[in-house]
């Protein structure tokens, strides 16, 4: 008939195509940890950057400060305190930089300042060390820490070594591990950070309550100048692994519900000041008591260095297997969520319980061994934290940031981003070589699942 015009049969097949491939896409988006629930409030912002955020690092910072000194060490943690704080605030913005798009994953967001290929090819293999190292550490960590509240409590007992007590630890996460999402995981991210902040206090009070010991040097330690300078180096890395936590930020906003009235940038960033806070307040007054108490003579584990009371000890010690524990969780998430799109969208296997009990058992079974294979604490610290964690925090995002806001060439915003940029690629490149050594130096000694 004329005047009536009828879609072809086509059209109508093409746009059923679309909706099943939409329907398919939207199920597939449910299912992954990231995207798979939206309804976080500003507050599980906060105590999940505390939990990525403050680490074992912070036990290592009176060690790495006595390597620096103290005035290198203070001006080198204010620095990265407020570095970091400015390149989160960053990451938040770019978000949702595009109307109507979110990045959700720290490699969408490379994507779109590189292009497609070049933005995975820089980001994901740092994410990946990044998020992979501070997993295996923190299996050491987590397992050192409960042979030490092992021996503090029962000091008679008979020696355990510390393979078997990594082996216990990882045996939460074969179960933790199952929870599907990052809101499921808030319960055990809350939990992590209020004993963050527990065991840093009883770090610094007990520290304070012992008083400056008798013997206390400020001098550096090493003998050599080549010594003083590598362990120089090694404290870089120290101090980048103690703000870590720019690698799962954009996959924790990921989480907060979003609309154009109120976009998700401003519960985010809330939570992101009142954890900075926090950072703050277990960060200095550890790394300052701490090297001002025992100077030099300080242990890589400023809890190792505190003896006594043994109560007080064991149980800062337990705190720190709790924090570690949700720690652990809020790193390995995102991990879990590439390799399960991997499979999903890539390889075409069906979304299912099956997929996700081999892929996570796989994941934690693997940072396990290699735990136990090199439990070298102090060194891998230096080594992961200049190599990986210095680009993803300190000057990726402000790269990301020139390639597309392109701010005025010498405005405060440029050169606030190159400032950041080169004292980055200097921590990234310096740091791992200072590591790399106090590895091998430890190495020579070491004897394999001791």
């Amino acid at each position: 008939m004329v005047g009536t015009e009828q879609s072809p049969p086509g059209n109508n097949h093409q746009q059923q195509v679309d909706d099943e491939k939409l329907a398919k896409q939207k199920a597939i988006d449910e299912w992954l940890p990231i995207t798979g629930s939206r309804n976080a409030k500003w507050w599980y912002s906060a105590f999940h950057n505390v939990t990525a955020m403050v680490g074992a690092g912070v036990l290592s910072l009176p060690y790495a400060m006595s390597e620096l000194g103290w005035g290198p060490g203070v001006v080198i943690l204010v620095l990265s305190w407020v570095i970091t704080l400015y390149t989160l605030w960053q990451m938040v913005e770019m978000h949702e930089m595009v109307p109507g798009k979110r990045f959700d994953r720290y490699h969408e967001l490379g994507q779109h300042a590189f292009g497609e290929k070049l933005g995975l090819y820089i980001v994901v293999p740092q994410q990946l060390i990044c998020e992979v190292g501070v997993c295996i550490v923190y299996m050491v960590t987590g397992g050192k820490s409960l042979k030490k509240f092992h021996d503090t409590v029962c000091p008679d007992c008979k020696n355990i070594k510390v393979t078997f007590f990594i082996m216990i630890f990882a045996s939460v996460h074969f179960v933790l591990s199952h929870l599907p999402n990052f809101n499921s995981i808030s319960g055990v991210s809350l939990a992590a950070a209020v004993m963050s902040l527990s065991y840093s206090t009883i770090a610094w009070s007990a520290s304070l309550h012992k008083g400056v010991q008798p013997d206390v040097q400020y001098g550096y330690k090493a003998k050599s100048t080549t010594g003083t300078v590598f362990n120089f180096l090694s404290a870089l890395g120290d101090v980048a692994f103690a703000y870590a936590g720019h690698n799962v930020v954009l996959e924790i906003q990921a989480t907060i519900p979003s609309t154009p009235e109120k976009p998700s940038k401003g519960p985010m960033w809330k939570g992101v000041l009142v954890a900075y806070i926090v950072v703050a307040l277990c960060y200095f007054p550890v790394a300052l008591i701490g090297y001002w108490m025992y100077g030099n003579s300080v242990q890589d584990n400023i809890l190792i260095s505190l003896e006594k009371p043994s109560w007080l000890i064991a149980m800062a010690n337990m705190f720190v297997v709790i924090h570690v524990i949700g720690s652990y969780q809020i790193y390995a998430m995102p991990v879990f969520d590439m390799m399960e799109t991997l499979l999903v969208k890539k390889l075409n296997f069906t979304p299912s319980w099956m997929l996700r009990f081999c892929v996570r058992n796989f994941y934690v079974a693997m940072t396990m061994f290699v735990g136990i294979t090199f439990p070298f604490f102090g060194g891998l610290l230096g080594f992961f934290g200049g190599f990986a964690f210095a680009p993803t925090t300190y000057f990726l995002p402000c790269v990301m940031w020139l390639a597309i806001y392109k701010p005025k060439k010498f405005g405060l915003s440029w050169w606030a981003n190159w400032v950041c940029i080169v004292f980055g690629v200097l921590l990234m490149v310096l740091s791992p070589i200072g590591g790399l050594r106090s590895i091998i130096i430890q190495a020579k000694t070491y004897k394999f699942y001791n």
